[in-house]
């Protein structure tokens, strides 16, 4: 069988990272952090904003609204209010994070290298469950909507 390199996602991304997804200043990102109460970043022991994927998700729906349909960051509120727009996705695995001021952990690796890959693996395992199980909820959706007919 050949080899398949291992797609792995980050957990967290930095505030410089997130900038630069979107092409703004750390400013903008620290200021919509402020504005939009859905956005919660994590901190690590230095102060440093860590933000997660569904960080990421509504940053997008936050820059599009604001940067490409012109809103108000008034308006962008109301408007993903109103349409409940804003990904909520808190993870019990992550249950150790603590929010805005209160610092975590980063994990630094002082072990072997095999402690090193075993972590990398796991992560790896765990993020290709989640891919499938989402979409065996799709089928199992789709499948339902099929029954219905």
């Amino acid at each position: 069988m050949p080899y398949k390199e291992k797609e792995i996602e980050k957990l967290y991304y930095t505030i410089g990272e997130v900038a630069q997804m979107f092409n703004v200043n750390t400013s903008h990102i620290r200021f919509w952090s402020k504005e939009f109460d859905v956005i919660r970043p994590a901190t690590n022991k230095k102060g440093n904003r860590m933000y997660t994927q569904p960080d990421i998700e509504n940053f997008k729906k936050i820059y599009h609204l604001v940067k490409e349909k012109g809103f108000t960051l008034k308006g962008a509120k109301s408007e993903l209010k109103d349409k409940k727009l804003f990904k909520h996705e808190f993870h019990s695995e992550v249950s150790e994070i603590q929010l805005h001021d209160n610092p975590i952990e980063i994990p630094i690796f002082t072990s072997s290298q095999a402690d090193q890959d075993a972590f990398v693996n796991k992560i790896a395992l765990k993020n290709s469950l989640a891919k499938i199980k989402s979409s065996l909820m799709d089928m199992q959706r789709d499948l339902s909507i099929l029954e219905a007919k």
